[in-house]
């Protein structure tokens, strides 16, 4: 592993499967990657423990930390505020760890402006156009014709994002293995 640590960033619209992409980086590299815990005004779900993936807290609570300046990003996504503590980032990287996180547009821009270059690195997850999104989305859970063009114009401004990321990812249906494949070399080649 290099000296320098990274943070790897993952950013893509909704339903392009970053979350498997995720889960398959972490079975592949266990513990040479560290994954800090975000923070989220969200209802947990039934499947999910505070503290693995988020910290669950109060939008007051939230919004202290905002003023503490806690979070290296934070965004408002469909009505609930996520957030990236700054600390468990920038600690990680001054020890020479490689750090990921999956973020969204908002986020993945203002750690842009406030990070070096040299430590950041912007994985797109392409998954083709609005209609074969809309497919997955959909059969997901069912979504209000509201909420569905509210991820439509989200997806409108994601993909224009592509064009900022350091590595792209395709991800288009039937393609998960290579998707798979392509992520987990591009990790790789950023270990080296």
């Amino acid at each position: 592993m290099s000296h320098i640590g990274k943070l790897i960033i993952v950013v893509a619209p909704s339903g392009s499967g970053k979350g498997t992409l995720i889960d398959h980086i972490k079975k592949t590299f266990g513990d040479e990657i560290k994954y800090p815990v975000s923070c989220t005004t969200r209802v947990m779900r039934p499947e999910e423990i505070d503290g693995n993936v988020y910290h669950f807290i109060s939008r007051e609570e939230f919004k202290k930390r905002i003023d503490r300046h806690y979070f290296l990003e934070w965004a408002e996504y469909s009505g609930n505020l996520y957030g990236t503590p700054k600390k468990d980032i920038l600690d990680h990287i001054a020890q020479g760890d490689m750090v990921l996180r999956e973020v969204e547009i908002q986020g993945a821009q203002a750690i842009k402006k406030t990070m070096n270059a040299s430590e950041l690195v912007i994985i797109y997850v392409d998954a083709g156009s609005w209609k074969d999104l809309e497919k997955r989305i959909e059969s997901r859970a069912p979504l209000s014709e509201k909420e569905l063009e509210l991820r439509h114009r989200r997806f409108l401004k994601e993909i224009e994002f592509k064009v900022s990321a350091d590595y792209v990812v395709s991800n288009k249906d039937g393609e998960i293995d290579e998707a798979k494949k392509n992520i987990i070399e591009i990790i790789r080649q950023l270990q080296n």
